[in-house]
């Protein structure tokens, strides 16, 4: 058994979705979350200035004794994923690869979406994966960065946010697909808006389960699992520590011990 911590990074809120299943999940690990709320958004940003933030942010990580990381943001891991593997002396998953075999399982058809942020779409990491494990898969991808703010400033719910999701998601009208990968991390919190918008006909996949399976098995492996009986999680941001508070109450299991904290890095 270890009891250290899994670490968690994010370029912002969004991958609270990664830690609230993980603490549904595996119940019994404490979660030290970074989110760089101070340089968000990511998908904006060149790869190399990508890989600097989540390089610095793996490091503080490791220095705080976590036993794997879990790089919770689409952009980030599409970016950084191999230098970071190659660089850190722990596990570390990212999110692309759980997704695009979740899609590849659960699709009626080999038409398969992809929405994610500007830098995420630019590399191509999603319809690479799709078709590495599928050759035969249509992908149909598009870029849906505003939504990524809809979610950091507590959007979510508004008729401006189904307003926003109906503009962004309207290309799949004209390409409908079987299912679509919420290919960042924020986007789960829009599946209200996104079923409304396309119908509860398109299967929404979620990279979040995949990736805490990944992470299941990792831990399990390496007889890594924890046995904590009463595990205590802490929550960093780079920036406003009011949003991310607001986060972890609104998305992240409400009966949890947590702490809430700014990080200067």
């Amino acid at each position: 058994m270890d009891n250290r911590p899994i670490g968690v990074m994010d370029s912002g809120i969004g991958g609270l979705s990664i830690v609230r299943v993980l603490m549904q999940e595996l119940p019994h690990e404490s979660i030290i979350f970074v989110g760089d709320q101070l340089h968000f958004p990511y998908g904006t940003r060149t790869t190399e200035n990508i890989r600097e933030l989540a390089l610095k942010i793996s490091q503080y990580l490791v220095a705080q004794n976590v036993k794997l990381l879990v790089i919770a943001c689409n952009t980030a891991t599409a970016a950084a994923l191999p230098i970071l593997q190659a660089q850190l002396p722990i596990p570390v998953i990212g999110v692309i690869e759980p997704g695009a075999r979740a899609a590849i399982e659960v699709a009626q058809t080999p038409r398969i979406g992809v929405i994610a942020t500007d830098s995420t779409i630019r590399s191509q990491a999603y319809a690479q994966a799709l078709h590495r494990l599928a050759p035969e898969t249509n992908v149909v991808s598009q870029a849906t960065q505003p939504l990524v703010s809809v979610v950091e400033h507590g959007l979510t719910g508004t008729f401006q946010a189904q307003q926003m999701v109906n503009n962004a998601l309207a290309i799949f009208k004209e390409q409908p697909v079987s299912a679509l990968i919420l290919g960042c991390t924020h986007f789960p919190f829009l599946e209200y808006e996104i079923h409304h918008c396309l119908g509860k006909e398109v299967v929404l996949i979620d990279p979040a389960e995949e990736t805490v399976k990944m992470v299941h098995s990792q831990l399990a492996q390496n007889d890594q699992l924890a046995d904590q009986i009463d595990p205590q999680s802490t929550f960093y941001s780079t920036g406003d520590q009011l949003e991310l508070l607001a986060g972890v109450n609104r998305w992240v299991n409400p009966q949890a011990k947590y702490q809430c904290a700014h990080l200067n890095l």
